[in-house]
């Protein structure tokens, strides 16, 4: 068999199909580390950055404290991007169910085209967090739509 050759044996079924566009450089998690909480009497920030340090202890995956994610209404905030896809801000983040969403949505972010993570995909508390979607850099389509 030729091994620069795109055919397939026919006892091989691709059981998902290749993703053309997702994100090509590693996942990078930024938790707010000034985050306080809502009545401003406890800083959680650093409490929901280890959580996440430590729900997403995978190597692929980089997981940073920043001074401010400028949400601070909505404590805890994580923004989740890579250098090629979407970046995700979400806000109002509880250290335990946002830590173990954000787990569920880099898996997806991963293999999703740009890192578009569709709804369903979102647990339910990063559906009523979401501050923000912003996409690619390089994104240039001149109807704005995602290119195909």
């Amino acid at each position: 068999m030729d091994r620069d050759s795109t055919t397939l044996p026919s006892d091989v079924t691709m059981t998902e199909p290749r993703r053309s566009h997702a994100p090509a450089g590693p996942v990078i998690v930024s938790v707010c580390i000034t985050c306080k909480s809502a009545d401003g009497s406890a800083v959680v920030g650093p409490e929901m950055f280890d959580a996440v340090k430590s729900a997403l202890g995978v190597s692929d995956v980089m997981v940073r404290p920043v001074q401010c994610l400028s949400v601070c209404k909505r404590p805890a905030t994580v923004a989740v991007t890579s250098p090629d896809g979407y970046t995700f801000l979400f806000g109002d983040l509880k250290t335990d169910s946002g830590s173990a969403a954000l787990v569920s949505f880099v898996q997806s972010y991963q293999k999703s085209d740009y890192g578009l993570v569709p709804w369903r995909e979102r647990a339910d508390v990063l559906r009523k967090g979401m501050v923000a979607r912003v996409p690619p850099m390089r994104w240039s389509p001149d109807d704005g739509r995602a290119p195909k």
